[in-house]
């Protein structure tokens, strides 16, 4: 007898797990995501903080339901800041929507960038914006990189 209690429990087993990983959708598309505005803003501490806003674009059929983020910013390969957020928007099947984040500067990192530019006049500095979306228990994490450079002199 608990050898049929034991194969019942494993084919129950079984058809959750076929059951679980039947909700995860084939067809699904990396959402876009893009920075468009990044900003110093009030801050009560020591370390400074930033709004940072992504746009994110949904290209499914579906609802994406981001759960929450984590995401990290480098300058010139130094982490400078850092910050989690889970109060995001349900971005709508086939559109976009504007996330605002918060990320607070990392004194250590941000003092071995200032550091770095006051030994070596640059007049562009590479950033690297990294980021993890959770959109739920049954589908993978996607992680998001942007590289690029920005300019320290101002436009004539």
């Amino acid at each position: 007898m608990p050898k049929n209690i034991k194969s019942y429990f494993l084919q129950i087993l079984l058809v959750v797990m076929l059951t679980a990983c039947a909700t995860v959708p084939s067809d699904f598309e990396r959402p876009g995501v893009t920075v468009t505005s990044f900003k110093p803003v009030s801050s009560r501490n020591l370390s400074p903080e930033f709004e940072i806003i992504l746009r994110v674009t949904n290209p499914n059929r579906t609802a994406l339901e981001l759960e929450g983020i984590s995401y990290t910013i480098d300058l010139d390969g130094n982490e400078v800041m850092t910050g989690v957020a889970n109060d995001l928007p349900v971005i709508d099947a086939y559109g976009e929507a504007d996330v605002k984040l918060y990320a607070t500067a990392n004194l250590m990192g941000g003092l071995n960038f200032i550091t770095s530019l006051m030994n070596q006049y640059k007049d562009q500095v590479e950033y690297e914006f990294n980021a993890k979306l959770d959109v739920g228990t049954f589908m993978p994490r996607i992680n998001v990189n942007k590289k690029g450079m920005f300019s320290l002199t101002a436009n004539r």
